[in-house]
């Protein structure tokens, strides 16, 4: 299937990319919080998942053999909830509930409002884990014919955390080959860019000291995602990852590269930033004009 990417279907996926970006802003105006930067930025490795990638069915989300996707770095739930309202697990019209009391859809995903999720998340960190011990379960339940992955996304900002290069060892030494880790890489956490808080490099060869299969992209462009996961699924004998550069905020022109959208949505005063009322404005108009026009399905 991973061989089928026509020229057409990059054109679907940078439409579908494009929809969930757009949601993004809507949700995030409407909920008055939330993350920008990291959602807008993996609007094209979420749309190329669930569009493209991923072995689901939105009408059967409990679907046994189904991929699994766990997302560690939580914070970035609005990229997840909009790719997945978009691909029909729930109506697009819901993702205005975002953050709002008694919502499906919190700040962080909460498997228990929203059962279609693999699991909940809030603490940073603890993700890998959390996808290694299905991995090894699976491995358990059906030995070496499983041929579901386990797809683990995580932020850059949180393998500072001690507890993902534990996971990793794990991951190594039980040779798990259904395991496929993606790191956002847009070099930005909440209290500034990663090389000042802790720098990471060489992160690509640290994935190879601990036994995993490494791939590094540009998350932004199809087809090296789908080629780069094409050759993660074909590792049998040890985890993969792929190290995903992306630009934060992409799309959104006073957003790109800028750490102080991590944890802001439109709206929010910032200095040398648009005015807080013009922000979702220019940021919709922008990200409409990407590769032509799209209107909103909440207009």
């Amino acid at each position: 299937m991973l061989n089928n990417l026509t020229p057409e279907k990059i054109e679907f996926l940078e439409e579908k990319a494009k929809e969930i970006r757009i949601s993004i802003i809507e949700m995030l105006v409407s909920a008055g919080s939330g993350h920008s930067a990291g959602p807008l930025g993996m609007a094209d490795i979420f749309a190329t998942l669930y569009f493209f990638i991923l072995r689901h069915d939105p009408k059967v989300p409990t679907w046994p053999s189904r991929d699994r996707l766990i997302l560690s770095n939580g914070h970035i739930a609005p990229v997840l909830y909009a790719t997945m309202a978009h691909c029909g697990y729930f109506p697009v019209k819901e993702l205005l509930t975002l953050r709002k009391y008694k919502s499906r859809l919190q700040g962080h995903p909460h498997r228990e409002f929203l059962p279609m999720l693999e699991t909940s998340s809030g603490p940073l960190g603890s993700g890998l884990s959390q996808a290694v011990g299905m991995a090894i379960a699976d491995r358990m339940d059906f030995g070496r014919t499983s041929d579901r992955f386990f797809y683990c996304m995580l932020g850059d900002g949180e393998l500072d955390e001690g507890q993902n290069w534990e996971a990793m060892m794990l991951a190594s030494k039980e040779k798990l080959g259904n395991l496929i880790a993606i790191v956002d890489r847009n070099n930005i956490q909440i209290d500034g860019y990663t090389d000042e808080v802790m720098p990471l490099s060489p992160l690509s060869h640290k994935f190879e000291s601990f036994g995993f299969h490494v791939e590094e992209i540009d998350g932004h462009n199809f087809s090296d995602i789908v080629e780069a996961i094409g050759r993660a699924q074909a590792v049998f004998d040890g985890p993969s990852v792929i190290i995903a550069n992306t630009i934060p905020g992409k799309g959104v022109s006073f957003m790109e590269k800028d750490y102080k959208w991590h944890g802001n949505p439109p709206g929010t005063e910032i200095a040398g930033e648009p005015p807080k009322e013009k922000q979702a404005e220019i940021a919709l108009r922008e990200l409409r004009s990407l590769g032509g026009q799209i209107t909103s399905e909440h207009e």
